[in-house]
């Protein structure tokens, strides 16, 4: 059996067919039936599909003959290969497109920048279907690509970066080897143009003006100047440096590695009055030069700077910061000892005046003359309490007190011998009842507050008091010790428990001081080691008290007795209530100016009896303000005793005050303090008389007050007024 046709159409044949329809063929295998069918009857094969050799490029086929009626084989199966043929369906791709390059800036002619590549499905073994070439249809006149290879290359020499840093080509591959009918795809491409040190730095301006206050701390920013780079990054980082400055070292320039700004900052402190301004030379580098463009000139620039001082109202300047003086202990009150100096450093030169500043001299040990500085004691210095004054001196100007200047004083203060030695500790020295003579039983030092510049030397001996004593002995050690011996033995408690020896201690200096210090000493009974078992007085035996009980009891029996005498001193002084009775006329008060106030209860009554009732004789012994408990020591002479009466109104009023005056003045009962006292006086009279009816009866009125003894108890003590002469004469 054997094929025929073509794609669309094949026939198979078997030589058994006779052509009378007996034979039956039969197709099978790869895409059997669903893309080829065959007749049965003639053996033609058909294709039902479109058939794409980029999908499947061969299909295998099995074809038979066998006999219609049985289905039986009458030739061995046949197998057949169906080759799609190729044609030029597809166009060709970038698979890897769009494309990002970079290429440096200034490249030579030809340097490569990528490499593009288009494929196509096609069969590149059958025809020129699959056979590709490469054209740049955008990105002339910069850039060019090999047609073969796809390698895209620079075309033009020395792009610059500063100039366009960025192209975008498009580039075409096409089949058919570019022929007329093929097939083609595009793809784009970006070329950057990455930067190279190829733009030196350059200032904006060869000259910077700067002004700043000559009060400017050390350490704080001047100004900032910038050199222009037009490269980036590493290639735009500089370095700064002063090249040359009138002002050596009070400048410094350095790199602001953000911004790449030449910080200029001050190092010394500035002086108007010294220096009003400055000229700088800067020069500006790049860090990172690149030896292939160093043709294009030096990388570095260079400006000039000014900076200009402006004067500021500045604090008086002390000549030294730091004074030291010296004065003795036993200067004077009023003794110099010394004189600060500082002046105004701008050129006004204002007077100044000095003083200390008291938190660093709280006890006024010093004085300061305002206008020539000079320091003096102002009190008795003692260098054992206070050693080093440490003063702050104060110069203010004058014109303008707010600026104020500080300087330091040092007041060593010299030593003088006025400390006597004294011992160096509170010695308690034991002597045993069975000590032999010439026995040491004390060593004692002394201490001096005085600091002698060779050191302290002292010497030791008995007060001559004691110098012949029978007891004890001293012997001075030459070293500022002394010892203590025994000149017998046999010491007996009971006979005297504590011997108190005086010890006379002198010192080196010039005057040499002395002082005694009395060392006790205890008689003890000891054991055989020499150790004290008891010391002190030996208890009594015989019944009765000791001396220190009745001493004890002696003191509590004083102590009692002064209680008494308190009490009974305090009893006696005690003053009567203001207040005498609740039945006065209570109208006078006394404002005490020591209390802070409590109301009602700052009033204190006094007795109106006399300021209503003046007639009535004085008694000079009375009080009305205070009972007394003491009678007055002032004597009214007789001639004060007349009646108020008898007085005009305004010679009552001074005699009554003056009389009230010279009983508080003498009275040791009035407080001690002075008080405020307000009379209610209105006079003796007026010339209306009196408008009330208490004194009618005293009169020609006509009324009758009979008939009060018909109301009644409640009224019988008016009845009794005023219902017959007899009462009413009280009243005349």
């Amino acid at each position: 059996m054997r094929p025929s046709g073509s794609i669309r159409r094949d026939q198979l044949h078997s030589d058994v067919d006779k052509g009378d329809g007996k034979v039956k063929y039969v197709l099978s295998g790869d895409g059997a039936t669903s893309i080829f069918t065959i007749d049965e009857n003639t053996g033609d094969i058909h294709a039902t599909k479109r058939l794409d050799r980029e999908v499947q490029a061969y299909y295998t086929l099995q074809a038979q003959a066998v006999d219609r009626l049985t289905n039986l084989p009458v030739e061995p199966r046949s197998e057949f290969v169906v080759k799609v043929q190729d044609i030029n369906d597809n166009e060709p791709k970038f698979a890897d497109g769009p494309y990002l390059a970079g290429v440096p800036e200034m490249s030579p002619l030809g340097t490569m920048v990528v490499q593009v590549a288009a494929t196509d499905a096609d069969d590149p073994t059958y025809g020129n279907s699959a056979r590709v070439v490469y054209s740049i249809i955008h990105g002339q006149p910069y850039f060019s690509v090999e047609p073969k290879t796809g390698v895209i290359r620079t075309a033009l020499p020395n792009m610059d970066r500063e100039t366009r840093d960025q192209y975008v080509l498009v580039i075409q591959a096409k089949d058919m080897v570019g022929q007329m009918g093929g097939l083609s795809g595009t793809t784009s491409v970006t070329v950057t143009l990455t930067d190279v040190n190829d733009n030196p730095p350059r200032f904006s301006h060869k000259n910077y003006q700067f002004t700043v206050l000559e009060s400017l701390p050390t350490r704080s920013l001047v100004a900032k100047i910038k050199a222009v780079d037009a490269d980036i990054g590493s290639n735009a980082e500089m370095d700064y440096r002063i090249m040359d400055s009138d002002g050596s070292g009070v400048f410094n320039v350095s790199t602001d590695e953000d911004t790449q700004d030449g910080v200029i900052t001050l190092l010394k402190p500035l002086d108007f009055e010294t220096k009003s301004s400055f000229s700088l030379r800067i020069e500006a580098t790049n860090r990172n030069i690149d030896t292939n463009f160093l043709s294009l000139g030096p990388f570095s620039d260079t400006t000039s700077v000014k900076v200009t001082v402006q004067d500021v109202d500045e604090p008086p300047v002390f000549s030294a910061p730091l004074t030291k003086m010296v004065v003795s202990e036993d200067a004077r009150v009023g003794t110099s000892i010394g004189r600060v100096s500082a002046h105004d450093p701008d050129t006004s030169s204002n007077a100044i005046r000095y003083s200390i500043d008291r938190n660093t001299d709280l006890e006024r040990f010093f004085n300061i003359d305002a206008l020539s500085g000079v320091i003096s004691t102002a009190k008795p210095l003692d260098r054992e309490v206070n050693s080093v004054h440490n003063l702050t001196i104060l110069a203010i100007e004058t014109q303008d007190p707010v600026q104020i200047g500080k300087g330091i004083t040092l007041v060593t203060v010299l030593d003088i011998n006025d400390n006597a030695p004294v011992f160096a500790t509170d010695y308690e020295t034991l002597l045993c009842e069975t000590t032999t003579p010439g026995q040491v039983i004390q060593t004692v030092s002394a201490v001096d507050k005085d600091e002698p510049p060779s050191g302290h030397r002292f010497y030791f001996t008995l007060a001559p008091s004691v110098a012949g004593n029978p007891n004890f002995t001293l012997r001075d050690n030459k070293d500022n010790t002394a010892s203590v011996l025994t000149k017998r033995g046999g010491f007996l408690r009971r006979e005297q428990p504590v011997y108190l020896l005086p010890v006379l201690i002198t010192d080196s200096g010039s005057p040499a001081l002395s002082s005694t210090s009395t060392l006790p000493v205890r008689v003890c009974d000891c054991d055989s080691d020499g150790v004290a078992l008891s010391c002190g007085a030996v208890a009594y035996t015989a019944t009765g008290l000791s001396t220190g009980a009745l001493l004890a009891i002696l003191s509590c029996i004083i102590t009692l007795l002064v209680m008494v005498l308190l009490i009974v001193t305090m009893r006696r002084r005690r003053k009567q209530p203001l207040i005498l009775e609740e039945e006065r006329d209570i109208r006078e008060n006394i404002v005490r100016y020591d209390d802070e106030g409590g109301g009602e209860e700052d009033t204190e009554a006094f007795d109106m009896v006399t300021l209503r009732n003046l007639n009535v004789i004085r008694d000079p012994n009375v009080r009305r303000d205070v009972t007394p408990d003491t009678p007055t020591f002032y004597h009214y002479p007789p001639a004060s005793r007349q009646s108020f009466k008898t007085l005009p109104d305004n010679v009552v009023f001074r005699e009554f005050i003056w009389e009230r005056l010279k009983d508080a003045d003498v009275d040791p009962t009035a407080p001690p303090y002075d008080s405020l006292q307000t009379y209610a006086f209105e006079g003796s009279g007026s010339v209306a008389e009196s408008l009330s009816s208490l004194e009618s009866l005293s009169t020609d009125s006509d009324q009758n007050y009979d008939y009060l003894n018909n109301w009644g108890p409640r009224f019988q003590k008016l009845a009794d007024l005023y219902g017959n002469g007899d009462g009413a004469a009280v009243f005349s």
